[in-house]
């Protein structure tokens, strides 16, 4: 069989004999830890019906969101790009021409080239996230980069500080099965995210262990739809995590909740730890937090008594500044009470980190320079405008290969992101799926492909399957896969690498032989692979993953970047975020909305219909301070920009915080410009990330 039959091979498919339908197996690419296993309808060659989820894997076990199953509104969607397209007016007017696929691609090459030429190699970046969490299809870009010497990518806008506080105190990005709560937890406590949004997988399990009689803890900044469905809700100040569970700490230390055989067993420095949180004082807590006395004492002891006590950690710590830091704080705590020893005990963040996976071919990781500067994708604003810091004291970027992404919607300090694209001098090529803010500003747009029109494999950070896809459907018009694209601008380059002769397919299938996986077909026909590494291994009863096996409560932060020696040895408040001011007295939350995914999704009229409009969630009596009633026009701005929304008055958040929930295109905003104009491009400590939750904003009635 070729690579190209196994694009519709009869296997694993299924027909009803009524209606003559086809299901396909495949997996969700989106931007989301569940990565859920699919059952796709396949009405005809080039045509989809319903998406449901599939029970083949019992994590995702059927469930998946609203938006997904219904993404035939999204790969059928009449404004989809369907040809290559030249622009011939002014930057980001949309003024376009259609354009051959060789003319396209021999522009962006000889672009590349000229520019290289002029500034040398590193002037060219191509950047790229997570619109697909497909391996091939996403990360086979980088393998271009390092082949012909572009700058090299640091991947900030989503989890660095979160993985870098996980992995401090563990030694390595994998956790506890959450698919242990069902029957196991006493406590679940979902800190730093809210599934009811973004991970329904999760809030289903939550939900199983809560009708069995397990008690539910929220900790959010404002009551998100997995608040409402919480025992309890700690609606925390941004920022103010790691105080909160200093603040626990106390309390399990104080009243004897503490496993002291598995901390003597277990951690690395537990009498220091106990000595250092002696003096941080449900009190101390509660100035920090805005939480009540009593409702820190409260989750404390909840967590003690409960020995097989569930921390659900999510990546909202990767949005403040001191986010590591709070990470490390919250994972403390399963290690105080030794509830890794329980089943249904524990914690996790994600197990991205247990796949054996070789992701050399794929990335091209056997010809990497090292001595190539790498530039911050979150920093692309101070990039693009010249910033020396934020360009190492190298060249300017001159040429932009972007896939996956829409940065000039998603990226912090957006006014700075604006301005650099529009520079005559940057030449910009963009492979989307339709006309983005960042295709608009592009002068080459190339048409791409959707999930479900070509082969993929994807890591799961949620739970332990390994998933192979197939297309299930052919492409529309002259829509193509980014493997296509890497592969015919490696052509007209000159970049010699195996991997760009071979098929994505073959590339799957060397890379799973190679990393002793199931090869592509086997991994396919049976529906995935799971990595589940048993309860020893998973609660690292065996021993934490460094070489003494042992937690680490004084983590070495020096060794993830060099501003990590200014952070606290030990669990701490670590203040360093854009706190409030009497100029600029509210701060801003700007959190995932329900049935948008970054930029994904805001094009679907179910998407736009259920989410409304862009709305500034507020405290009731901020509301009444301000004057404002639901629907009024506020302006939110700093020194970074401005924007303006509508009001709201939420109940279940502190006064002075503000939520703003999805990352609206700036079409949807009067002032043509969205919400990330007012949040930060700054790194976190210590080894940078965008700091999406952690923004100092005023607050006015719009004139």
């Amino acid at each position: 069989m070729s690579p190209d039959d196994h694009a519709h091979a009869p296997i694993a498919r299924t027909k009803n004999h009524d209606t003559g339908i086809v299901t396909v197996p495949s997996v969700c690419p989106h931007d989301c830890t569940s990565t859920c296993a699919l059952d796709v309808e396949r009405l005809d060659a080039r045509t989809i019906g319903r998406v449901r989820g599939s029970q083949r894997n019992d994590y995702t076990a059927g469930v998946i969101c609203e938006k997904v199953a219904r993404y035939a509104e999204r790969i059928h969607h009449p404004d989809r790009l369907m040809k290559p397209l030249r622009r011939t007016g002014p930057k980001g007017s949309k003024q376009f021409e259609e354009i051959s696929w060789s003319d396209a691609l021999d522009i962006v090459a000889e672009q590349f080239v000229a520019k290289a030429r002029q500034y040398g190699t590193e002037t060219v970046w191509p950047y790229y996230y997570a619109g697909t969490m497909g391996l091939v299809q996403r990360d086979g870009i980088n393998r271009l980069r390092h082949v012909m010497k572009y700058s090299r990518y640091f991947s900030t806008i989503c989890v660095t500080l979160s993985d870098t506080g996980w992995i401090v105190g563990t030694g390595a990005k994998r956790g506890a099965d959450l698919r242990e709560i069902d029957e196991h937890s006493e406590l679940v406590v979902i800190w730093g995210g809210n599934p009811v949004n973004t991970q329904v997988n999760v809030m289903a399990h939550a939900m199983k262990a809560k009708k069995r009689g397990a008690k539910l803890v929220v900790v959010d900044p404002y009551r998100t739809g997995t608040a409402e469905q919480a025992d309890m809700h700690l609606a925390v100040r941004p920022g103010t995590d790691g105080a909160l569970a200093v603040g626990v700490m106390h309390v399990l230390f104080k009243e004897g909740y503490a496993d002291w055989d598995y901390l003597r067993k277990y951690t690395d420095a537990p009498d220091e730890l106990a000595a250092h949180v002696a003096d941080r004082t449900p009190e101390w807590a509660s100035k920090i937090t805005g939480l009540a006395v009593e409702e820190i004492v409260a989750f404390a002891r909840l967590f003690g008594k409960s020995k097989a006590a569930f921390v659900r950690c999510h990546h909202g710590f990767s949005r403040s500044r001191n986010g590591a830091v709070n990470m490390h704080a919250v994972t403390c705590l399963p290690a105080v009470t030794g509830a890794w020893k329980y089943k249904g005990g524990g914690a996790l963040y994600g197990h991205t980190g247990m796949y054996p996976l070789d992701r050399t071919l794929i990335e091209g990781l056997d010809v990497v320079d090292t001595s190539i500067r790498d530039l911050d994708q979150s920093r692309l604003g101070p990039i693009l405008t010249g910033d020396r810091d934020a360009l190492k004291n190298g060249p300017p970027v001159t040429a932009l290969l972007i896939q996956n992404t829409n940065p000039a919607m998603v990226c912090p300090e957006l006014e700075l992101v604006h301005k650099g694209f529009a520079r005559e001098d940057l030449f910009t090529c963009v492979h989307e799926q339709f006309m983005t803010e960042t295709a608009a500003y592009a002068d080459i747009v190339l048409p791409a492909t959707m999930f479900l029109e070509h082969d993929d494999f994807y890591t799961a950070s949620g739970h332990t399957f390994f998933q192979v896809t197939k297309a299930v459907i052919e492409a529309p018009g002259e829509c193509r896969e980014n493997h296509h694209v890497i592969a015919e601008l490696a052509k007209r380059l000159g970049a010699s690498h195996r991997g760009f002769g071979m098929t994505p397919w073959e590339i799957m299938d060397e890379t799973l032989k190679k990393s002793g996986m199931w090869d592509a077909e086997t991994n396919w026909t049976r529906g995935g692979q799971d990595y589940h590494l048993g309860f020893e291994t998973s609660h690292f009863l065996d021993g934490f993953a460094w070489p003494d096996k042992k937690f680490r409560f004084k983590p070495d932060w020096a060794a993830w970047g060099p501003r990590g020696k200014e952070m606290p040895s030990l669990p701490d408040h670590f203040d360093v975020i854009d706190n409030a001011t009497a100029e600029k007295p509210f701060r801003l939350v700007a959190a995932p909305a329900r049935t948008f995914l970054n930029s994904t999704f805001t094009e679907t009229p179910s998407s736009q219909k259920r989410e409304v409009q862009p709305t500034a969630m507020m405290n009731p009596e901020d509301c009444a301070a301000l004057g404002l009633a639901d629907g009024d026009r506020v302006e939110i701005g700093n020194e970074r920009g401005k924007t303006i929304v509508r009001a709201k008055a939420k109940v279940g958040q502190q006064r002075g915080v503000v939520v703003v929930e999805g990352i609206w295109p700036n079409r949807n905003f009067e002032t043509g410009i969205g919400i990330n104009a007012v949040t930060s491009a700054d790194p976190g400590w210590p080894n940078g990330g965008a700091v999406f939750h952690d923004t100092a904003v005023w607050i006015r009635k719009a004139a």
